[in-house]
């Protein structure tokens, strides 16, 4: 008998990347807050918020959210930052539009880009970054092997 969890997440991890985008969020916004501070335009200080929380957050999931012991592979890491990418591509996306249609102006503006940029790296870390940890592609390894369990 298999004492593998049937459950398709694991409600422990998504609490655990729940905290940890907390913190990165308080963390990056505070630095976009005080970017803008020092004079710096919207895209700058976005960018420095988000290039600042990016190694706070990657060795918080990595360690904490996902439970690697080990160093991080190379591989490993390139998924993070294209995951990253695209969700910060997403985010200074809605700032700009936002922005140039004059929907909204000002600090209030990268929040909408970080609700979006949240949920999107979530997605992708789950089912991209680290997917070998996840009970969700565990499962599906098995049922493309045909498998209904691990060995």
């Amino acid at each position: 008998m298999s004492t593998r969890s049937n459950r398709p997440f694991d409600y422990l991890q998504i609490a655990r990347f729940a905290s940890v985008g907390v913190l990165n969020t308080a963390f990056g916004y505070t630095v976009i807050l005080f970017a803008l501070w020092l004079g710096n335009g919207d895209v700058v200080s976005n960018l420095i918020g988000y290039a600042a929380g990016l190694v706070l957050s990657f060795g918080l999931n990595n360690r904490w959210t996902f439970g690697k012991k080990q160093n991080a592979s190379p591989s490993v890491i390139a998924r993070y930052v294209a995951t990253f990418l695209v969700a910060y591509a997403v985010n200074l996306g809605i700032v700009l539009a936002a922005r140039s249609t004059g929907l909204m102006d000002g600090p209030m503006i990268h929040l909408l880009g970080i609700g979006a940029y949240t949920i999107l790296f979530y997605l992708g870390s789950v089912h991209f970054v680290f997917a070998e940890n996840t009970p969700i592609s565990i499962n599906n390894r098995h049922a493309i092997n045909g498998r209904s369990e691990p060995r």
